[in-house]
Parts: C-alpha cells; sequence; structure tokens
C-alpha cells in the first residue's frame, strides 16, 4: 500500500532553474540503464583503439571519438547508422577524389572547394534534419583536404583518402558486429521507458514532488515512435505485442499528462486508489506479466482523474481508441530558403574553421589541427548554445587532459603492448561515457573528456609517453574555442530569446491543430499532446543558456521573466485543451495561431501586419481583447509574453 499521500504541487507552477552546480550534480547521478551504457561505450572505444594499433591504422582517437558522438542506447539504431555510414563512405571518397582532380593540386584551388564544401554541408545540416551529421561530414571533408594542402599532392591524395576510409569505415564496423552481440533491444528500452513513467506519476500522486514527472514528460513521444516500429517491421515480438507495446507506451505517456493535470484537491483517498494501481501496473510489467484491469473510475470523476483511468485500462489490454498522428516533422525546414540563419551559422562556421586552419598554417604547427576540428563540433545555432558548448569543451579537455597527463606519467611507462592500452583505453573512457550518457545539457562535456584523454594517449600505434603531441592537441582545443567565440558573439549572433519565440510558436500552432479537433477526438491525439510539451521542455532548456550569453543579447529580467512563465502557461494550456470537451473551441485555435505568428516575430512587434485581410481581422478581433473561458488566463498571459 502506498504511504499516507499528500496533494500534489501544481505542475505548472513557474520552475525556478538551479543553480549551475546543483544542476551539474543532478545530472551526473546514476539513473536505470546508464552505467551499462557507459562500459558497453568504454568497452567498444577499447576494442577500437586494440585494432587501430595492430592494423596500424592513423588517428585513433578520432575513430573513438566516432564511437563516443554516434552510439545511442538502440541496438538497431547504432547497427542503421553503421551501415550507413558504411554505404556512404564510398560515395564520399569518390566525392573526394574527384574534388582532388578538379583542383588540380592548387592551393588556392583546394581552399576554395574546402570553403565551398564546408559552408554547403553546414547549410545542409542546419536547414534540414541531417543536423549535426552535416556538420561531421563537412569535419571529414575539410580535415582530409587540409592534409592535401600540407604536402606532395600525389602522395598526400592518396595517403589522405586511404586515411580518410580507414579511420571512419573501422569504428562503423566494430559498432554494428558490437551492437549486433551486445546492444540493447528496441523492445527492452520501451519497457524500460514504460516502467520509468510508471513510477514517476506513482511518486508523482504520492510524494507531490512532480520533477521527474515534468522531466519525463517534456521528453515527448517522438523518441520512441521509431523503436515501436523497429520491433514490429524487424517482428522482435509477435505483431500483437508490437502493437501492445506501442499502444502501452502512448498510454503512459497520457497517464503522465493526465496525473499532472490533476486537481489540487482531489480527495487523499482517490490519489491513493490511483497510485495503488499504477504500483500494481508498474509491478506486474517488471515480471513480465500483464497489468491487472482498472475499476471503474467514481462517478463524479473529472476529464484527467477519467484519462488517467482510462490510460491504466489500455495498459491491461483494453482496446485503444483510434490514435490521431500528430504532424510529421518535414525533412526541410519550412523557411530553408527564407530564414538568413541557416546561411550566416553556415558562414560563421567555416570562416572560424578557415581562420584556424590558416593560423597553424602561418605558424607552421601542424600538432594544433585540433583548433579547426573544434570550430566543426562546437559551433552551434545561437550564441548562449555555442558559449555553453565552447564551456563545456574548456571543461571537459582539461579534465581529460589532466587525465592523460597523469597516464603519461604514471601508467604508461609502466606498460609496454596493446593489451594493457586497451585497459586505460576503457578506464579512461568510463569517465567520459558515464557524462556523455547523461542529460544533455552536460553530455558533451563527456564526449570531450574521453576526446581529450584519447588525443593525449594515443600517439603512433603504441604505448607512448610524448607530451608534445599532448600538448599541441590540447592548446588547438583551447585555440578553436577562442575563435568561434570571437566569431559567433560579434557576427551575426542569434540570441537565445529567438529560438525560445521559435519553439513557443510552433507549440501554439500545435495546439491550435488540436483544439479544431473534434471532442471525442482529443483524447487520443496524444502524439500532438507529447509534440506539445516537447517543445516547452526545448524552450526551457534554452531558457537556461541565457547566462552564458554576452549581457547585450539578454532580453530585459522583465521580458525574460515572462518567456519562463510563457513555458508554464503553453503546458498548461496543453493539459486543458487535451482534456477539454467543449464542441466548438475555434474561437480559441485562432486566438492561438495569432499568438504563434506574435512569436514568429520580433519581440514588441505583432507579427501580423493590419491591413492582410484575413490575418488583419483576427488581429482586431483576438489580438489586444482579453479572452473569457476557461482558456482566457492563459491566453492573455502569453499575448503579453508575445510583447
Amino acid at each position: 500500500m502506498a504511504k499516507t499521500v499528500t496533494a500534489a504541487h501544481p505542475i505548472d507552477a513557474v520552475e525556478v532553474p538551479p543553480s549551475p552546480w546543483r544542476q551539474a550534480i543532478e545530472d551526473l547521478r546514476p539513473f536505470p540503464g546508464r552505467a551499462e551504457m557507459t562500459w558497453r561505450v568504454a568497452l567498444l572505444c577499447a576494442l577500437v583503439t586494440g585494432t587501430a594499433m595492430m592494423f596500424e591504422i592513423p588517428e585513433a582517437a578520432i575513430s573513438c571519438y566516432l564511437i563516443i558522438f554516434l552510439m545511442k542506447p538502440d541496438a538497431v539504431v547504432n547497427i542503421g547508422t553503421g551501415i550507413g555510414f558504411l554505404v556512404l563512405l564510398p560515395g564520399l571518397i569518390a566525392f573526394l577524389v574527384w574534388v582532388v582532380n578538379l583542383t588540380s593540386g592548387s592551393t588556392l584551388h583546394i581552399m576554395a572547394a574546402i570553403v565551398i564544401n564546408s559552408c554547403v554541408l553546414l547549410y545542409l545540416g542546419a536547414a534540414t534534419q541531417l543536423g549535426e551529421q552535416g556538420s561531421v561530414a563537412a569535419l571529414i571533408i575539410a580535415f582530409v583536404l587540409t592534409l592535401i594542402v600540407q604536402a606532395p599532392f600525389g602522395d598526400a591524395a592518396t595517403f589522405a583518402l586511404r586515411e580518410a576510409w580507414a579511420m571512419a569505415a573501422l569504428p562503423m564496423i566494430l559498432m554494428v558486429g558490437f551492437n549486433l552481440v551486445l546492444g540493447f533491444s528496441p523492445v527492452t528500452l520501451l519497457r524500460d521507458t514504460l516502467r520509468a513513467r510508471l513510477a514517476a506519476a506513482a511518486q508523482a500522486l504520492e510524494t507531490g514532488d512532480p520533477a521527474r514527472l515534468r522531466e519525463l514528460l517534456r521528453e515527448g513521444n517522438a523518441p520512441f515512435d521509431p523503436q515501436a516500429l523497429v520491433a514490429r517491421v524487424l517482428r522482435f515480438v509477435p505483431l500483437a505485442t508490437a502493437r501492445q507495446i506501442a499502444a502501452d507506451v502512448r498510454a503512459g505517456f497520457a497517464l503522465m499528462l493526465a496525473v499532472s493535470a490533476l486537481p489540487v484537491d482531489l480527495a487523499p483517498s482517490r490519489r491513493v486508489a490511483l497510485a495503488d494501481h499504477i504500483r500494481a501496473a508498474q509491478a506486474a510489467l517488471g515480471e513480465g506479466k500483464a497489468p491487472p484491469m482498472p475499476p471503474n473510475p467514481p462517478a463524479n470523476s473529472g476529464p484527467a482523474e477519467w484519462a488517467a483511468w482510462d490510460a491504466l485500462s489500455v495498459l491491461a489490454g483494453a482496446p485503444e481508441p483510434e490514435v490521431v498522428p500528430a504532424p510529421k516533422t518535414p525533412f526541410i525546414a519550412p523557411d530553408a530558403l527564407t530564414n538568413p540563419a541557416y546561411t550566416r551559422f553556415a558562414l560563421k562556421t567555416t570562416a572560424a574553421a578557415v581562420s584556424c586552419f590558416l593560423i597553424y598554417t602561418a605558424i607552421d604547427w601542424q600538432g594544433i589541427h585540433t583548433a579547426m576540428i573544434t570550430c566543426y563540433v562546437a559551433a552551434l545555432a545561437t550564441t548562449g548554445e555555442t558559449v555553453h558548448k565552447l564551456a563545456l569543451r574548456i571543461t571537459g579537455c582539461l579534465i581529460g587532459a589532466a587525465i592523460g597527463v597523469a597516464a603519461i606519467f604514471w601508467v604508461i611507462p609502466r606498460i609496454d603492448g596493446i593489451g594493457a592500452l586497451m585497459v586505460l583505453v576503457f578506464l579512461g573512457c568510463l569517465v567520459g561515457a558515464w557524462v556523455s550518457t547523461g542529460p544533455e545539457r552536460i553530455a558533451y562535456a563527456g564526449v570531450q573528456i574521453a576526446l581529450a584523454f584519447l588525443l593525449t594517449v594515443l600517439q603512433g600505434f603504441g604505448p607512448s609517453v610524448s607530451l608534445d603531441t599532448a600538448q599541441g592537441r590540447i592548446f588547438g582545443i583551447l585555440l578553436g574555442n577562442l575563435v568561434v567565440y570571437l566569431i559567433f558573439t560579434r557576427i551575426w549572433p542569434a540570441p537565445v530569446a529567438g529560438e525560445v519565440r521559435a519553439f513557443f510558436a510552433s507549440a501554439l500552432a500545435g495546439l491550435a491543430r488540436m483544439a479544431r479537433l473534434a471532442p471525442e477526438r482529443r483524447p487520443n491525439a496524444v502524439g500532438s499532446a507529447a509534440a506539445v510539451e516537447a517543445l516547452a521542455g526545448k524552450a526551457e532548456e534554452a531558457l537556461r543558456l541565457l547566462p552564458f550569453e554576452p549581457r547585450g543579447l539578454r532580453p530585459m529580467p522583465a521580458r525574460e521573466k515572462a518567456l519562463h512563465g510563457a513555458v508554464t502557461e503553453i503546458e498548461a494550456l496543453n493539459r486543458a485543451i487535451w482534456l477539454s470537451r467543449d464542441a466548438d473551441l475555434e474561437h480559441t485555435a485562432e486566438r492561438l495561431d495569432f499568438l504563434a505568428e506574435r512569436f514568429r516575430g520580433p519581440a514588441g512587434e505583432p507579427g501580423l501586419c493590419p491591413g492582410s485581410g484575413t490575418l488583419a481581422s483576427l488581429t482586431r478581433r483576438a489580438g489586444p481583447a482579453p479572452m473569457a473561458g476557461p482558456f482566457g488566463h492563459h491566453l492573455d498571459q502569453l499575448q503579453e509574453a508575445a510583447g
């Protein structure tokens, strides 16, 4: 039986961000699956190191970096990523051969090729769903072409292309094989996710603390839909079981959303009953059994309580209502050809990378070529994100380098074989992998800890105690950080507030679509509600990066407070609309569309111009005038935040 249950605090209370140190400590705490993922990443890095040493494949540290950067918990995703890279690599090599032949060995032409390829790939990464993969491709091509600039044309071209192939193919081959043997099944991950959701819902009911519940709600449901699809298509389990797992994941999210919307004054006895049944369902799933069918909800249950019991019925095997699918995210951003931010990002990153290349070429110090690599991996869309990542990179670099230098002084002199070096790499990568498997806000520090450690201890094709290479590579990382900081804070700086407003606009547009659904279909739009929660979570995470921005880019304190409040208002609206059974919410939908346009425009300026026909009419009707009804207060607060 559950303990005495206190009334839950409203989950829509304005969240006060913790201090950076407290947040870092929280992010380093263990959670289910973290240790298992950590030792798998470290072991795979050790295997890559040993193979590279035996076959004398250069740049083993970069090969390990690809493992740390690309390795995910889902074995199917890792296998698909590895095979995809292996399929694309020949095309990449053929493209490089064509570029090399096109430049005819001219340094000027090769530099032009670096700039053009970098700009195009970075633009595609920013304006499409390629994301960081575009930056990785730009990095590989630029790195190989700079090797050609530094040596005689024929020899360098052959060496550089062979190195690019081996450096990228080796970790992908091993990652595919490793995940076939020791990878996590998507079915296992989905069941773990479901149990975590049930535990968070029960904890919120029992303790009144919604922190864990809020964290899981802000994950959304999108990351788990592909896992459910793979489990069904590849027949990891019988088809009926795969469909039930997919329904359970949706029902688990609906349960969390319903629990978060329960009224504060709900009778403690009813909270206890709901929490007890959730715990019973969690225990049954942990034993591999079907959860027990819940009793009928009390006759006077409110919409949130009724939705919670309905979700538990689906978990117990009741038929799932027809799912209302969420809109698919387009591969190419709708504003790809009109938003200058994508082009500016590509130009700034390319300028930083080329500047670093020219610096270390002019002073003839190739040991600091990590400066150029830093530019591609540290650059992000907004100035706050970039500076935050630079801080993580510097911190991780110093920690990883310290571990590596300590190993050079006290460990490497006592080892003389590849096996002992593999053990050292395994132990060193454990530290970085533990951090990199944590929340996204600190994960990159773990990648950098491992990379700096590997760059320090992996020199040549065996144990080495030279500090020259380590010094150069660490200095290169710091130089790259400095160049990126100077360019991204002074040339077309992109404030975090602009990205936050874009998240708000997308969330409000999603709420408008949900409001236009028929009342009997809204409870089945779990995917749409999950997408709104995820956008609100992204906005909150982005707002936490405001302290990393230069003061001139930050919004005024009152505006910053309003933006934090807007996150809470959107989450409250999401729950209210999802649970609403009102037949006509068209006026609410129009007001939401208006606010979405306001957030797409600059702060303090309307997103719609008077005199634009229907939109002008909407501005006059839904703009300044307060709105009565159950959503009026939330909408008025959002209009104030929009400026």
